[in-house]
């Protein structure tokens, strides 16, 4: 049985984007404030899960197209920070730079894909 040795640049953007989905996750907690009725807080539930469930969607669909990664992460921080300009630094710096550095992390991952395995077609 052939062992595979997977680096860690290649999984580091993976776990990052799940770590970073269930942070932003946390934030859909406080729906659950005791004065709505059940159907609102689950619906408020889901509509803040929106964000999380994107980040899922977009890993699923980058795991094996490291490029896709690299370039969506990026583009949802850049708009993230369009749209939230006069925001506090330090909702950038918990949303924003977390994204970019994501798309780095996607970025380096695909460039040691085509380094290692120059055949494989991305």
């Amino acid at each position: 049985m052939e062992h595979t040795k997977i680096p860690v640049i290649r999984t580091a953007p993976r776990v990052f984007t799940i770590l970073l989905a269930l942070f932003l996750m946390l934030f859909s907690f406080d729906v659950f404030d005791g004065h709505s009725s059940a159907r609102e807080m689950a619906v408020g539930f889901l509509i803040h899960n929106i964000p999380s469930i994107l980040m899922l969607v977009i890993v699923s669909a980058a795991w094996n197209r490291e490029w896709l990664g690299a370039v969506i992460f990026p583009v949802l921080g850049l708009l993230y920070f369009l749209n939230n300009v006069n925001a506090h630094w330090s909702v950038h710096l918990a949303i924003t730079l977390p994204l970019l550095v994501n798309g780095l992390l996607y970025l380096l991952a695909w460039l040691d894909r085509k380094k290692n395995h120059p055949m494989v077609q991305n």
